[in-house]
């Protein structure tokens, strides 16, 4: 265990301030790249008589506050005596910096290793290895971060990305997003494995346990098989709902393609009725439609027991809840985000990645109210009362 390690261990157990470690070893990680940064221009290191040689010279340094999201960092930015050296680090006088990225961090976002980020940007990989035990340790935080005891509704996917263990294969990365019951929506957690199957969302589900998630009212999924009794073997009150975009492409599958249009707009009777006994009779005229021509359609569609549990909930928040269009959402940008990068050479560069994006995404909805779940709290209240009261 390095003294880092150790440092956040001892705060961890004593309660004290976990941000300020990140704050203090950041703070000493841009300064030593401030440093570093001279070095390179004036092609010598301090003290080495060689510079006494080069028509340029050190010539002090001078103090620059900047706000982090961890708060204010002191930095000596240094100075040489012809007034030519701009840095690299900081963008010249910028004095808020709203996240790590203007610090070098945003360079592990591509999932770039340490050789890369030392190489062009005058930075020994010593210095990078500093930095990125600053980065390692915003992973460890995040996957240890306590999460709230209630949320409204949890969404489930996975979406897949390259990553290279001995050869390059596409991994499936679980995710789990959670909207709590005043709406806020944040990335709880995620989970690397080489396929996607019911048994792995275990481990995941697991860890929302442990880390506090004690109540939920709904899981929204696609259609994994099994899915539903591995949820109910942690959250056994929480009620289950199949994505109807993925319903309606299973059904699509198993009709004809001439008859496909008419399918699907009849199914959207169905999901899109203004109640649940109205969706109900909307299922019921469905199957008396098509179930002569396409009985095994109709058969796997009636076998889905998760079908109306978005019309437990208020109307208001209803169209976010019948499909997993919002973590989809979530899934493209990340993919969007990490394009540029063919494959991650490890898995440590991966989760440095992925990490960022987490928290850029949990950043900027902190404090944004989910569309609908403003005007439907009481009622969600309510909710948690009836499921949870015994």
């Amino acid at each position: 265990m390095d003294n880092f390690t150790k440092e956040m261990t001892k705060t961890l157990i004593n309660g004290g301030n976990i941000k300020e470690i990140f704050r203090f070893h950041l703070e000493k990680v841009i300064n030593e790249l401030l440093k570093i940064e001279l070095s390179a221009f004036l092609h010598y290191d301090k003290y080495d008589r060689a510079g006494f040689n080069t028509g340029n010279s050190r010539n002090g340094s001078y103090n620059r506050t900047i706000k982090s999201e961890f708060g204010e960092l002191s930095l000596n930015i240094p100075r040489d005596r012809n007034g030519e050296f701009i840095n690299q680090t900081l963008e010249p006088y910028r004095r808020h910096d709203d996240t790590l990225e203007s610090t070098g961090i945003h360079l592990y976002r591509k999932g770039m290793t340490t050789s890369d980020i030392a190489c062009g940007h005058h930075y020994s990989k010593q210095t990078v290895s500093n930095l990125t035990q600053v980065m390692e340790s915003h992973v460890k935080a995040f996957h240890e971060r306590p999460l709230h005891k209630r949320y409204t509704v949890i969404y489930l996917d996975a979406t897949h990305l390259p990553l290279k263990r001995d050869t390059v294969e596409r991994e499936a990365i679980y995710l789990a997003v959670g909207i709590t019951p005043e709406g806020y929506k944040e990335l709880l957690t995620y989970e690397i494995h080489p396929t996607e199957s019911a048994y792995n969302w275990k481990g995941l589900l697991e860890n929302l346990k442990t880390r506090g998630v004690h109540q939920t009212l709904l899981f929204v999924t696609d259609g994994l098989k099994e899915i539903k009794s591995t949820i109910e073997s942690f959250y056994p009150k929480a009620r289950h709902q199949t994505c109807w975009v993925h319903i309606a492409r299973n059904v699509s599958h198993k009709v004809r393609t001439k008859d496909r249009s008419t399918v699907l707009d009849t199914l959207k009777n169905v999901y899109r009725a203004s109640s649940k006994d109205k969706a109900k009779l909307a299922l019921e005229d469905f199957v008396t439609m098509w179930k002569k021509q396409y009985p095994t359609m109709v058969r796997h569609l009636l076998a889905n027991e998760s079908l109306f549990s978005f019309y437990d909930f208020p109307k208001v928040i209803r169209p976010s809840l019948y499909t997993t269009n919002l973590i989809e959402g979530f899934n493209k940008q990340l993919k969007r985000f990490t394009k540029r990068k063919e494959q991650f050479p490890n898995i440590t560069s991966l989760e440095r990645s992925l990490v960022s994006y987490a928290m850029d995404y949990n950043s900027k909805f902190k404090h944004r109210i989910h569309k609908g779940f403003g005007k439907a709290q009481y009622e969600i209240n309510l909710l948690f009362n009836k499921t949870y009261s015994n």
